[in-house]
């Protein structure tokens, strides 16, 4: 192995179909990497935590957040954990979003699903930080650049509009077939309640995209620079 470990930092799941999704991008990232030591701490619900996961390591290590917009997690967790970490010489590289390797992935996620044209509600799971909600609109807009098709954000939680009062919105504009792209890394909780919102489809969560291990290994080498 060369160079310095890479920490993956995921959000946690109770849902072990979620856990499995990371470890399964996981996976591929180390593929796409085999020089790279991968390894993964979660910040909440599932383990090992990320204390756990610095506190087994030594040397060099870049920890990339697998969130998809700056909040809370980023800008405090984070950097808690890696306080509690002296003996490690470690950066932080950017979250994940906003990104154009995203909206490769969304898209794709969306043709999945059977999209075909219609408006689409962008579901992120949302934050208190008013940046990371930001962060969600500008995803939007790069995908709306991509499909050609009206995209509005949305946030599952702390945030408004909900992808329901979205979709509807859209629906009282006379738009009858609307689209929710799951804006999310996992299934899980947030997954089942963007699939609850009112429209025609709801594609899945990015998972294991090659786009999305592409923009992991791409944050991780930006950080190292």
């Amino acid at each position: 192995m060369t160079g310095p470990t890479l920490v993956a930092v995921a959000h946690g799941t109770r849902d072990p179909v979620g856990v499995a999704t990371v470890e399964a991008l996981l996976g591929l990232v180390r593929s796409l990497r085999p020089g790279v030591r991968v390894e993964v701490g979660y910040l909440d619900l599932a383990r090992p935590s990320l204390d756990e996961t610095l506190a087994a390591l030594r040397g060099k290590a870049v920890l990339v957040p697998l969130l998809l917009g700056a909040g809370y997690h980023v800008h405090t967790d984070i950097p808690t954990a890696l306080a509690a970490a002296p003996h490690l010489r470690a950066s932080v590289a950017r979250a994940l979003g906003p990104d154009p390797l995203l909206a490769t992935a969304l898209s794709a996620r969306l043709a999945e699903a059977g999209w075909a044209g219609s408006p689409v509600v962008l579901a992120a799971a949302g934050s208190t930080d008013p940046a990371a909600n930001a962060d969600t609109a500008r995803m939007a807009t790069m995908l709306q650049a991509r499909l050609s098709a009206p995209v509005l954000p949305s946030y599952l939680c702390a945030g408004s509009p909900t992808p329901a009062q979205a979709v509807a919105h859209l629906h009282a504009e006379g738009h009858d077939s609307v689209a929710v792209a799951g804006y999310l890394l996992a299934p899980g909780f947030f997954s089942r309640r963007a699939a609850r919102s009112g429209a025609v489809l709801t594609s899945a969560p990015l998972g294991t995209h090659t786009a999305v291990a592409e923009l992991i290994l791409r944050r991780y080498d930006e950080a190292r620079a």
